[in-house]
């Protein structure tokens, strides 16, 4: 699976996807997974405990309703292929935002380089996650960044079937412009389709030239079934 999903990744419509960060901050990528990987990725979660590092009840934390677990090191294959390939598509965005925003911050091309340098300041634990939505369950706005070292982008891949298997839980971004009210955009998302999009900050142009909007993300509540969804987050936690 890991070569069909460097192939997958590659084959999708990069300079499309690139405009749309660009004007939105998100972005709907295609599809990475076929039905049977989806449920492949999604079984993971009830698979055992071996495959991950942690599991983390939302309610308990005041994050939302349902669940999520934390990928252990190594990684499965797929989930770690996905990240790798990913990346290196999406480190030229990162570093042209990082210009454009005025950061310091610059970003390698490759995965393995950025991951040293996250575990260099101490961020060693993966941060590739499951998560589980029942019915009622639902995810408040947040932003994943778990040290000094955070990738500006990351992505979700939809493994459960919308209308299907579940309906509502939407995934949902908000943008926040300076002295202006948050701006909301539902992004629609079909089975084994992913989505790219800020973590935190992202550039606009405006017409006194680029400022920066802080970007927040969740999902919407589920009216029905269950949804399952794997977070492919760039940067390792502390």
């Amino acid at each position: 699976m890991a070569a069909a999903i460097e192939g997958r990744v590659a084959a999708l419509d990069w300079a499309t996807a690139e405009a749309s960060l660009d004007t939105a901050g998100a972005a709907v990528l295609g599809s990475l997974l076929d039905p049977a990987e989806c449920q492949q990725v999604a079984a993971l979660y009830d698979a055992g405990e071996e495959h991950f590092r942690s599991r983390v009840v939302m309610a308990r934390h005041g994050f939302g309703r349902g669940e999520y677990k934390y990928f252990g090191a190594p990684l499965p294959p797929a989930v770690a292929a996905l990240r790798t390939a990913l990346y290196g598509r999406l480190a030229p965005v990162a570093n042209r935002w990082s210009e454009a925003m005025g950061l310091p911050a610059r970003y390698p091309e490759g995965h393995a380089e950025f991951l040293s340098r996250c575990h260099a300041a101490g961020q060693a634990k993966p941060t590739p996650l499951l998560l589980r939505y029942g019915v009622g369950d639902y995810n408040c706005l947040h932003q994943d960044l778990y040290g000094e070292h955070a990738f500006p982008l990351q992505v979700v891949v939809l493994l459960s079937a919308p209308g299907k298997e579940f309906e509502g839980g939407e995934l949902v971004l908000t943008e926040q412009r300076p002295r202006m009210q948050s701006r909301a955009e539902v992004v629609p998302l079909r089975q084994g389709e992913a989505a790219a999009f800020a973590v935190n900050h992202r550039p606009v142009q405006g017409t006194r030239g680029t400022y920066r909007v802080t970007m927040r993300h969740g999902v919407s509540r589920v009216r029905r079934g269950e949804r399952r969804t794997l977070g492919i987050i760039f940067h390792d936690a502390a």
